[in-house]
């Protein structure tokens, strides 16, 4: 064999170079993608206390409201029966209340295309997490007709499955319907089936941690390219009191409905019921398109308790555990975060245990101290949707900067001692500066336990402002006339205080055009109320036209109005 000449030999050097190279660079861009922040640009939400927008979350977080009521009316519970103060009474419950949804059994199936039959056999939590899957995308200014085939994930905490069971004797015109419609998997894939979605559709159910689980398997998903973007979130909703009886028996549950987390007061969990979802997106791909980053996931981890002092009871080292797996994940170490929303559910059990476990973790090492809070002290325990509503607190609080005050923990407990950590109570209110960021706890029942890394977005460049005195069409659309009506009223609701520009943006490029449509057109935020007062006004044709959409173009109808004008659209 004749010996190679130092031509091959260096020739063959510059190959194995190359290669080593890019393999090198993939093993990099594996790895960036393996821990690539994931950023929220989307909130939608019901939650107690009339809360229908996280505006309205917001308003109740910064007054310090309390959401706690009565038993709620408007489902088929025996309230006199229901209620005894002896917890030894079975089939009843001691608690005075909790947290519950207006309105849960309300839903629109038209707008979503669903026959009343199929409405009626629908567990409630499947039709809410369809009103707030709409609404997500319509807040990240997305157009829902526009995702149909796209590889948009669907990631679901639920934890409630009763309805079929609550129904005797089925009546025949739900049979065959009553199946679907209370099945957990089901939850997330008709979500995904009625928008059309081919991402991953999953239902997860790890009790109280469903929600913050779902969001970690959603930003798993968007690293690993199985989905572009990710709808993560819960639902709970209490078709019967069965949780409330059975956590009677266990005395579990404080008796006026309040969870006074990491309080000396705690007297037990307060029940309640939410829907969140957040809309998910890797960042790299939300900078390049042109989407409002809201806030950023830097890292999140999931763990079990394994074998503790009970099934049920919380386990101090796993939750240590979960925290520091987090962190590593998001790469950062304790002192870099600046609150902790905490699971916080008002138990004199789980509570020392989780601020035994943020003293040891958070509390160390580090010259100011972490804040503590908990959401669950003004709305109560929303369960499967505990998770998702603690991000959004925490991602509203960034972005306002201030960190509201925990209700009914005046005074701390004295189970824990507070001086082995720099850990503190958010007894008060308190401004949020700096780098903002953040972890939300969240651990089930079950075991399992999830822990995620929140950090304020970087600094955008502010956009370009539209000239002065341009002339802009704010247009509207919906399922029926009087659909557009209320629009029109909730618009009013709210455009105090917005750009008109910006509002009209949004408008005429991140919403459905559905059936039934209207518009105004003016400069000024007066012009858009004026015109919203002509149409709830339901005046004539001069100011106000309704255009119904046909199968083919039609022309655009232009009604003059006074400083307005509304514009009657068939296209």
């Amino acid at each position: 064999m004749p010996e190679p000449t130092d031509e091959k030999v260096l020739t063959y050097l510059r190959r194995l170079t190359a290669d080593l190279r890019r393999t090198k660079e993939r093993l990099r861009a594996a790895e960036a993608r393996e821990h690539e922040p994931v950023a929220v640009i989307g909130m939608a939400c019901r939650l107690p206390g009339g809360i229908a927008t996280p505006e309205d979350l917001w308003s109740v977080l910064a007054e310090g409201r309390d959401a706690i009521t009565p038993f709620p009316t408007d489902r088929d519970w025996d309230l006199a029966a229901l209620h005894d103060p002896d917890p030894e009474k079975p089939g009843t419950c001691y608690a005075l209340g909790g947290g519950f949804l207006n309105e849960a059994t309300r839903f629109d199936a038209d707008f979503f295309g669903i026959p009343p039959r199929e409405a009626t056999a629908m567990d409630p939590q499947q039709r809410l997490l369809l009103e707030t899957s709409w609404e997500v995308l319509e807040r990240a200014g997305l157009d829902a007709h526009t995702l149909k085939g796209s590889r948009t994930g669907v990631f679901v905490g639920l934890m409630h499955h009763e309805y079929a069971g609550l129904v005797r004797g089925i009546p025949r015109e739900v049979e065959g319907y009553l199946g679907n419609g209370s099945a957990g998997g089901i939850a997330s894939g008709r979500v995904a089936y009625t928008l059309g979605l081919r991402g991953p559709a999953v239902t997860v159910d790890t009790a109280c941690s469903s929600s913050l689980v779902a969001l970690h398997l959603a930003a798993q998903s968007l690293r690993q390219g199985e989905c572009s973007l990710a709808l993560a979130g819960g639902a709970s909703v209490m078709a019967s009191p069965l949780s409330l009886v059975e956590f009677s028996r266990m005395r579990g549950l404080s008796p006026d409905g309040r969870c006074r987390a990491f309080a000396e007061g705690a007297d037990g969990t307060g029940f309640a019921e939410g829907v969140g979802l957040l809309l998910l997106e890797r960042l790299s791909d939300a900078r390049r398109n042109g989407h409002e980053v809201l806030a950023v996931v830097r890292g999140s981890a999931v763990n079990q308790d394994g074998a503790s002092s009970g099934l049920t009871a919380p386990n101090g080292a796993a939750q240590e555990r979960v925290i520091r797996d987090a962190l590593a994940a998001a790469g950062l170490s304790g002192p870099d975060i600046d609150v902790v929303e905490g699971h916080g559910t008002g138990t004199r059990l789980g509570d020392p245990i989780e601020a035994g476990a943020l003293l040891a973790t958070y509390g160390q090492g580090r010259e100011r101290p972490v804040w503590l809070g908990s959401l669950k002290s003004n709305i109560g325990h929303t369960q499967a949707a505990a998770g998702v509503a603690g991000v959004m607190k925490m991602v509203l609080a960034m972005r306002h900067g201030v960190l509201p005050r925990t209700l009914h923990a005046e005074v701390p407990t004295t189970r824990v001692d507070w001086t082995s950590g720099a850990v503190r109570l958010l007894t008060e209110e308190v401004r949020w500066e700096g780098d903002r960021r953040a972890a939300v706890s969240s651990f089930g029942v079950s075991g399992t336990n999830a822990h995620v890394i929140l950090e304020a977005p970087p600094a955008e460049p502010p956009a370009e402002a539209p000239p002065s005195g341009q002339r802009l069409l704010w247009p509207l659309s919906a399922q029926s006339p009087e659909a557009l009506r209320e629009q029109a009223r909730r618009l009013a609701d709210a455009a105090s205080g917005l750009d008109p520009a910006d509002l009209s943006h949004s408008l005429v490029a991140g919403r459905a055009a559905l059936r039934h449509r209207a518009a105004v057109v003016g400069t000024t935020t007066d012009d858009l109320r004026r015109g919203l007062a002509a149409l709830l006004a339901g005046e004539p044709a001069g100011h106000l036209a309704l255009g119904e959409a046909a199968d083919s173009p039609s022309a655009v109808f232009v009604f003059p109005g006074q400083g307005a004008q509304w514009v009657g659209m068939a296209v």
